[in-house]
């Protein structure tokens, strides 16, 4: 019986230490320009800077009226790694070569996170594509979240 309560015991204080585990986490930007011509940019963007959204957050409410005085320079990480990819437009319209040559590249960077032990949690994407004749403007972004145990 005493065994029984030990393994129990154990079972309880191994489950409470698994979820006691914290993760840290990092967001990969894929930026893929739909503009004609090759005039657009589209990049992946990873940061290699650390920043702490608390310094620049102000909480309001009824009673709070503040406002936040924080600089937006400030915001800004001077330190991160850009790669550089192809539009997806050419002249022609859509170049499937580059939709190809883009995928290689953005499954090369997910490849080394994973690599580096980071996990692939989530992935979020949205367009803002031509708005039509005139307009010549628009972009395809993913953001590929990753996480990894501190």
């Amino acid at each position: 019986m005493k065994k029984i309560v030990l393994i129990a015991l154990l079972f309880v204080v191994a489950v409470a230490e698994m979820n006691a585990q914290t993760y840290e986490y990092k967001i990969v930007t894929s930026i893929e320009s739909v503009v004609p011509m090759g005039l657009g940019r589209s990049r992946i963007i990873s940061e290699d800077e650390d920043k702490n959204y608390q310094d620049f957050t102000t909480e309001r409410s009824e009673e709070s009226k503040k406002q936040n005085k924080s600089k937006r320079g400030d915001a800004k990480v001077d330190n991160f790694e850009e790669t550089k990819l192809v539009n997806f437009y050419s002249a022609a319209g859509i170049n499937f070569q580059n939709v190809a040559s883009n995928d290689a590249l953005i499954s090369s960077k997910i490849n080394t996170m994973i690599s580096e032990g980071w996990d692939l949690a989530f992935v979020t994407s949205a367009v803002e594509s031509d708005g039509g004749k005139g307009d010549g403007k628009g972009i395809f972004i993913t953001r590929f979240i990753f996480k990894k145990l501190k």
